[in-house]
């Protein structure tokens, strides 16, 4: 959540050079090389059975590909926290979606601090004068966004029971390239090569690449195993709290009395569905 929470901040630094596509391309490209390395480095390798083909092409098309569109242009609309607001109203859906997909039950301390995160979620989307303020066109593509992240969740989850996390997201990312391939070259190619990256672009797309790309989902791929959809997408709550303190000190983004408060809600929230477990192991 760390790393995720720190990727809008790292898009945003990008945005002021490149479109949405061609950030995204290049961050797949890095992530790709990265877990490919990783899996030969390690002697990770796994045979890719013919019936889970479409399955884990069905999931690239969700995430990173239709997930990232609207991760990136929700972002072009919007400050780097509001979408990370947003996109933290994942475990909100989570449990229905589980709960018709995959069965998964949710106890009563899972509700209520899902309940309670969203309302530290939406406390840190008011202005001074309680109002929220979002660009309709950043709503539009963050909602599908969240959609496309509950599809994946989904999927991941019948997929990660027969492959290792790294796999996966190495493919996944893999097949993300050849996806966003055309619209790079079609719709952004020309502008990406008036561009002369210096030492904060490169960073930033290695941080993207590396961090929030491939070793944030490799975690996330890990956790869905161990805990199930529902209790990990509680944690997503924790990406705004990132992103808020980082773009405070990076990108200097206003930090008023309201987005702190949502931020110590948000965080109480998570700490309460973990309570369940923490009593049983105690």
């Amino acid at each position: 959540m760390l790393f995720w929470g720190m990727s809008f901040v790292w898009s945003s630094i990008l945005l002021d050079y490149y479109q949405p596509v061609t950030i995204i391309f290049i961050r797949l490209i890095i992530s790709s090389g990265f877990l490919f390395l990783l899996i030969f480095l390690l002697k990770k390798q796994q045979k890719i059975h013919r019936k889970d083909y479409l399955l884990i092409f069905l999931s690239a098309i969700f995430n990173p590909f239709l997930y990232f569109l609207g991760e990136n242009y929700g972002l072009k609309f919007s400050s780097s926290t509001v979408t990370a607001v947003i996109i933290a109203t994942i475990p909100v859906f989570s449990p229905i979606v589980a709960r018709i997909t995959l069965n998964e039950r949710l106890s009563w301390y899972n509700i209520t601090g899902i309940l309670i995160s969203f309302i530290g979620v939406v406390v840190m989307l008011l202005n001074k004068d309680m109002n929220i303020m979002i660009d309709p066109k950043g709503v539009l593509f963050l909602s599908g966004a969240v959609v496309s992240a509950l599809v994946y969740s989904v999927l991941l989850k019948k997929l990660s029971s027969d492959y290792s996390p790294l796999v996966l997201i190495a493919y996944q990312n893999l097949i993300g390239i050849f996806l966003f391939m055309p619209f790079f070259f079609f719709l952004e190619f020309r502008q990406f090569l008036t561009v002369t990256p210096d030492l904060k672009i490169v960073t930033s797309f290695l941080f993207l690449g590396i961090l929030a790309s491939s070793l944030a989902y490799v975690f996330y791929a890990k956790t869905v195993k161990a805990l199930g959809i529902s209790k990990t997408n509680i944690f997503t709550n924790l990406i705004p709290v990132f992103t808020a303190i980082f773009s405070f000190f990076i990108l200097s983004e206003y930090f008023t009395v309201l987005k702190v408060t949502g931020i110590l809600i948000v965080i109480a929230g998570v700490i309460i569905t973990e309570l369940n477990q923490l009593k049983r192991k105690s």
